[in-house]
């Protein structure tokens, strides 16, 4: 399978809030960068406990795919995407607020699991949309 096919099977199962298929996507000593986050997830557990955080603080999360692009063992896609602040997330309390962001992710892949994983967005306005400081 190739980087463009590893990267859709990751979106497909993000945009669907699959934690299993998600958290499948990766290899055991996967490290995901967010990088407005400031701390990577270092291994397939922590990817997982923060994944799980995100379905639960905005179970409609959504994606739009602008654009895919790949080249050996790496992909990229541009996104848009959003959804309603409905439950705790990090301790937070939910709003009831909705946002809309843009951003970026690049994905490196080793075996047909995700190795690394770097996403770029606006924290500043995703957190002015939801209410969060």
């Amino acid at each position: 399978m190739n980087s463009k096919q590893l990267l859709q099977n990751w979106i497909d199962a993000f945009q669907t809030r699959d934690l299993v298929a998600v958290v499948e996507c990766y290899a055991e000593n996967a490290v995901n960068f967010q990088i407005a986050a400031g701390e990577p997830s270092i291994g397939k557990e922590q990817i997982r406990r923060d994944t799980a955080e995100f379905f639960r603080g905005f179970p409609d999360a959504w994606s739009k795919v602008e654009n895919i692009m790949s080249d050996g063992d790496r992909a990229a896609w541009e996104w848009t995407g959003g959804g309603t602040f409905k439950g705790e997330f990090y301790g937070n309390e939910p709003t009831g607020k909705s946002f809309e962001i843009r951003g970026c992710g690049f994905f490196q892949f080793e075996n047909e699991k995700i190795i690394l994983q770097r996403g770029y967005w606006d924290k500043l306005s995703w957190f002015a949309q939801i209410g969060l400081k």
